[in-house]
């Protein structure tokens, strides 16, 4: 059964360790803000951080993320206070939402990389296909959010989500919180 860390925290899958983590995360975690990608054909709407780099999680199995740290993007900012969030917004770079959460969690990792990237480092670090073509916003977006980590610029908050993730939360048979004592390393 793999162990792993998500969104901080200590989880326990009951599932069949060649599972791609994608399918994990949206059917027996609950976390369906991974977006489902076509399993292969990927146009980076799985994107979810793993230890702190943007990767496809239909591309990973639960064997392969075993011990590691997760981060999807309900566990970015719960509240949306993430500065990319807050950007994208602001920039208005959203459009039907589909690739939204792979576009936020690979510029997240960009910016915790490089918080002033130049349009280039954007571009080839969001290659995530966007159909509403946003692909300006996008980089003046991820852009603004590095200036606001710098601490150069602001953002008017965006409105907070409209659900409590612990309202939202439901049991799940197949995934088991573990106590502290037993988080993988």
């Amino acid at each position: 059964m793999p162990r792993m860390t998500i969104n901080e925290r200590p989880v326990e899958f009951d599932l069949d360790p060649d599972m791609p983590l994608l399918y994990a995360l949206r059917e027996a975690a609950n976390l369906t803000g991974t977006k489902s990608c076509g399993g292969g054909d990927c146009v980076g709407a799985c994107m979810v951080l793993v230890d702190g780099t943007a990767l496809r999680s239909c591309r990973i199995t639960l064997a392969e993320a075993e011990g590691r740290l997760i981060t999807t993007i309900e566990g970015l900012s719960r509240d949306r206070s993430h500065p990319l969030q807050q950007a994208m917004v602001a920039e208005q770079a959203i459009q039907c939402g589909y690739c939204t959460p792979g576009i936020v969690m690979a510029g997240a990792a960009l910016l915790q990389r490089n918080s002033a990237p130049s349009k280039e480092e954007v571009e080839a670090a969001l290659s995530n296909l966007c159909r509403c073509g946003v692909y300006p916003r996008l980089v003046r977006a991820v852009q603004r959010a590095g200036r606001v980590i710098q601490r150069r610029e602001s953002i008017s908050a965006a409105p907070a989500p409209g659900i409590e993730a612990a309202d939202a939360a439901q049991r799940v048979p197949a995934l088991r919180a573990l106590p502290e004592a037993e988080a993988p390393e």
